[in-house]
């Protein structure tokens, strides 16, 4: 997820335009393409909210050919064969049906499906990019989980653009 430093996703309409960096902070590291295609080839499966999935859409599909399974209880089309559309228990879909399946899966954007997937112990790390922003108000990432967490501080990258990505492993209880 990309986040603004006071911890929204989007701003009060919806929009992600500020999700960039034009700072420059000479301890970075560049976030080149290469970058993020070997972060990218990591991830066999992405998983998202019916919201988040049409927002990729119209902000253009990034996410080529690996396999994309969308949560929904609306009736949604797609002509790419690697989205699928699904609903149901979160808890079997995740540990019967993709777990199985894959080895990174990765949630994508959304609130919603965040917070319920972390409610029902689902998730194992949190990866958070923070945007060197704050936009004041808007859809907040983490609102109201319901329970506390401890987390385990995996890695931290500064990129020369000022945004700073958190990797944290979720502790289980």
């Amino acid at each position: 997820m990309v986040s603004s430093l006071d911890g929204f996703i989007a701003k009060v309409d919806g929009s992600v335009s500020w999700m960039h960096s034009a700072d420059n902070y000479d301890k970075g590291i560049e976030l080149t393409d290469a970058y993020i295609a070997d972060f990218l080839k990591a991830i066999d499966c992405y998983m998202m909210g019916s919201h988040t999935y049409e927002h990729a859409l119209e902000l253009g599909w990034p996410y080529g050919d690996v396999p994309v399974y969308v949560l929904t209880g609306r009736p949604l089309k797609s002509d790419k064969a690697n989205v699928q559309f699904i609903s149901g228990d979160l808890t079997e879909i995740v540990l019967k049906k993709l777990k199985p399946n894959y080895t990174n899966i990765w949630m994508v954007g959304g609130t919603k499906l965040t917070k319920e997937l972390l409610r029902l112990d689902l998730v194992d790390d949190i990866n958070v990019t923070i945007v060197p922003t704050l936009l004041g108000n808007g859809t907040l990432f983490f609102d109201y989980i319901g329970k506390e967490r401890p987390l385990h501080l995996k890695d931290v990258t500064a990129f020369k653009d000022g945004m700073v990505e958190l990797w944290y492993e979720i502790k289980k209880e």
